[in-house]
């Protein structure tokens, strides 16, 4: 048996602001848009990764009513997980990134564990990385 990652989430505020950042900040493809009947479908991938597809989801179904608040604090604060992104040019990304407006968590850094990174906020709040390999 063969397992492949298809699909990762990130949970956001905004739909449309989190479009605007991973689509125009990232560079990242749309790969899914469409309106359901309680929420709205939106994935997003690198177009080096067609079979991948990173879920920008509001808070609301599927997650029971009684979490969304729950949710949406932590998602306020932080706290919720996001991505790391590798890249051949951290230094060249963050520039790039960092020229879009958005958020810098961290200027890129030599790692004790063998990469350079940097890190960013979206416009939710979630920690995005971008590591390249040291050496």
């Amino acid at each position: 048996m063969e397992l492949k990652l298809s699909h990762s989430f990130i949970y956001v505020h905004d739909q449309d602001a989190a479009l605007t950042f991973y689509r125009d900040a990232l560079g990242l493809e749309v790969r899914t848009d469409a309106t359901m009947e309680h929420m709205r479908w939106l994935t997003v991938g690198p177009s080096s990764q067609p079979d991948i597809e990173i879920g920008l989801l509001k808070i609301g179904p599927p997650i029971p009513e009684p979490d969304h608040d729950v949710m949406g604090n932590l998602l306020a604060k932080g706290s919720l997980s996001g991505v790391i992104f590798a890249t051949d040019d951290v230094d060249k990304t963050f520039e790039e990134i960092r020229a879009s407006g958005a958020e810098v968590m961290q200027e890129p850094i030599d790692q004790a564990y063998g990469v350079r990174d940097c890190a960013f906020r979206d416009p939710s709040g979630n920690m995005i990385r971008f590591s390249q390999p040291l050496g």
